[in-house]
């Protein structure tokens, strides 16, 4: 069985025979589910700020439950 990958940018998984590959020069390997999440990348924008990422998911979350 194919190994599945997660996505670079926003955690999510990766279908095999799906998504892109970049390989950067100094050798690191990134992994992106869609043209979303390629283009938020090189936009700079950080995963833990943007709402619909997992991360930014559960950094959304832990801040609701500090207010409290």
């Amino acid at each position: 069985m194919a190994d599945v990958k997660k996505c670079t940018f926003c955690g999510g998984d990766i279908e095999p025979g799906t998504g892109k590959m970049l390989v950067k020069k100094d050798g690191t390997i990134q992994y992106f589910c869609s043209t979303k999440c390629e283009n938020n990348n090189k936009l700079g924008r950080i995963p833990r700020l943007t709402r619909w990422t997992v991360t930014g998911i559960a950094q959304k979350a832990k801040e609701k439950g500090q207010k409290k």
